[in-house]
C-alpha cells in the first residue's frame, strides 16, 4: 500500500490536470471576446448626433433646428399672450420632470402663460377627462404624449377642430394628419436608442452570453421602436448573444411587473447573463430582481437617464449603458414649434433628437447634458472612480 500511494496520487494530479485543462479550453471558448467588445464601443462612438428612426408615420425626421425661431417671430408669439397646457401621459418620473421643465422654461420665455399639468397615470379614460377639462379654459396650444393612440384619438381631434394647436411627444392619436390635425411631433432617436443599448449590452457581455429582454406590452410607437432597435442588432451584429426568453409589461406598475418578469427568467435560466429593460423604470426592478436573486454580476442595459439608473451605473454594479433621451431639450423644441404653428409658421411632420449613450465613463456629464443641471449630490457622491 505504502508504494502504491505515489502511483494514486499521480493519476489524481493527472486528472485533476486533465479536467484543469478541459475546464480551461471551455471557460476560454465562452470568456468574453475583447474584439468584440471594441466592435461594440466603436458602433457606439460612430452613432452619436445621428438619427436612425423614422416618424410614426416613416416621415424622415428634421432636427430641432427646424423648430428655432428669429427675434421677430418671438415677438409675434409674445404678443398674442397665448396660453398653453401639458396633457402627460403619466408623471412624476426623471422624464417626464425633463420634459415638463423644457417646455415651462421654453414657453416662459415666449411670453406664452402654462395654464395646465396634467398626469394620467398611463390611464387613456383619465387622459379623454384631462384634455375634456383642460379644453374649458380654451387653450392656444395643448403639448401632450397620448397614453393609447386609438382610445384618445376622439379627444385631441376635438381639440383641434376647436383651434387649439397640438403638439405631440413621441406617440400621436390614430387618424390625425400633420399640419392639418396637428402641428408636429418630436421624439427621441427611439430606434437608434436600442441600438445603443444594445451596443452596450454586447461591450458588456463581450458578445457572448444568454440575456432576456422585458419590453412594453402596448401599442406604443417609440417603445416599440426601442425594442426593434435592440433586437435587431443583438440578432443581426452579436449571433453568440442568444435572446432566451422576452416578457411584456403593461403596467400601470412597471417596477413591479419588470421585477416579477426578471425572476421568473433567472429562475428559469441559471446562466443568465443579461437583461435589457425598455426603459430605466422597468430597469429599476430588474436591478431588484438582481439583488434578491443574489446576482450583482448581471448585465443590465435599458434607456433614459433616471436618476435610480444613474445611481447604479456611477457605481458601476448591475447597470452597464443604456441610450438616454434628452428630454428638455425636446420640451424647448415642443415649445418653440407649438409657438411657431401661432403665427403661421409651416413646421416639418417629425423632429427627433440623436440618442446619447450613456456608460460609467460619462454618467456625470450625460446627467448634465440630459437635465441641464450638475447631477445630484447621492449620484456624484456614488461614482466610482
Amino acid at each position: 500500500m505504502i508504494r502504491r500511494l505515489p502511483l494514486v496520487a499521480l493519476a489524481a494530479a493527472l486528472s485533476l490536470s486533465v479536467a484543469s485543462c478541459s475546464s480551461s479550453s471551455t471557460g476560454t471558448s465562452n470568456a468574453p471576446d475583447a474584439g468584440v467588445s471594441n466592435k461594440a464601443q466603436q458602433a457606439l462612438d460612430q452613432i452619436k448626433g445621428q438619427v436612425l428612426s423614422k416618424g410614426p408615420n416613416g416621415e424622415t425626421p428634421s432636427p430641432a433646428s427646424a423648430a428655432d425661431l428669429t427675434p421677430d417671430e418671438i415677438q409675434k408669439v409674445k404678443a398674442l399672450n397665448a396660453k398653453a397646457a401639458i396633457v402627460m401621459h403619466y408623471g412624476g418620473n426623471d422624464w417626464a420632470t425633463a420634459q415638463i421643465n423644457g417646455l415651462k422654461s421654453e414657453f416662459e420665455k415666449l411670453g406664452v402663460k402654462v395654464i395646465a399639468t396634467t398626469d394620467a397615470n398611463f390611464k387613456p379614460d383619465k387622459q379623454v377627462s384631462d384634455i375634456e377639462t383642460v379644453m374649458s379654459q380654451n387653450p392656444n396650444i395643448i403639448v401632450s404624449i397620448p397614453t393609447d393612440p386609438v382610445a384618445t384619438a376622439s379627444a385631441y381631434k376635438k381639440a383641434a377642430a376647436a383651434g387649439t394647436k397640438l403638439v405631440f411627444m413621441d406617440n400621436i392619436p390614430q387618424g390625425l394628419t400633420a399640419g392639418q390635425d396637428y402641428v408636429s411631433v418630436v421624439s427621441a432617436d427611439n430606434y437608434g436608442n436600442g441600438v445603443v443599448s444594445a451596443h452596450q449590452m454586447a461591450k458588456a457581455l463581450g458578445g457572448k452570453g444568454k440575456i432576456g429582454v422585458v419590453f412594453h406590452q402596448a401599442d406604443f410607437f417609440v417603445t416599440k421602436q426601442r425594442y426593434q432597435g435592440f433586437k435587431d442588432t443583438i440578432t443581426k451584429e452579436y449571433p453568440d448573444i442568444k435572446i432566451v426568453e422576452e416578457k411584456g409589461i403593461a403596467g400601470p406598475d412597471f417596477a413591479g411587473d419588470a421585477q416579477a418578469a426578471a425572476n421568473a427568467m433567472l429562475s428559469k435560466y441559471a446562466d443568465l447573463s443579461g437583461i435589457w429593460a425598455v426603459w430605466d423604470v422597468p430597469a429599476e426592478g430588474v436591478m431588484a430582481a438582481a439583488r434578491a436573486a443574489g446576482r450583482p454580476d448581471l448585465k443590465i442595459a435599458t434607456e433614459d437617464l433616471g436618476k435610480n439608473v444613474a445611481i447604479a451605473l456611477a457605481k458601476d454594479e448591475l447597470v452597464v449603458g443604456l441610450g438616454a433621451q434628452v428630454p428638455f431639450d425636446q420640451g424647448v423644441t415642443e415649445a418653440r414649434l407649438a409657438a411657431g404653428a401661432l403665427i403661421g409658421k409651416k413646421a416639418p411632420a417629425y423632429v427627433a433628437l440623436s440618442a446619447l449613450p450613456v456608460d460609467h465613463s460619462n454618467v456625470l456629464d450625460a446627467w448634465k447634458q440630459v437635465y441641464h443641471e450638475d447631477a445630484p449630490k447621492d449620484i456624484q457622491d456614488s461614482y466610482k472612480k
